[in-house]
């Protein structure tokens, strides 16, 4: 399932600095970031429980992150 978060993460050092620990969660291909969008959007091809996984991982680094609805 995909899922839409709207997120605290603004700069390309700052996704750097999380890909280690995301891609241990998901895998290199089941994620990404859109900082363009004024949201800084993350987008993940995840399970529900990994997806829970990922936004705890965010607030554990002092990131925001809120699932963005439909």
């Amino acid at each position: 399932m995909i899922y839409v978060f709207k997120t605290s993460v603004s700069t390309k050092k700052a996704v750097q600095q999380l890909k280690p620990f995301i891609n241990r969660i998901l895998g290199e291909f089941a994620w990404n970031f859109d900082l363009e969008d004024c949201d800084n959007i993350l987008r993940l091809d995840a399970c529900a429980a990994c997806s829970k996984s990922v936004v705890q991982l965010l607030w554990d680094k002092g990131f925001e992150c809120s699932e963005l609805e439909d």
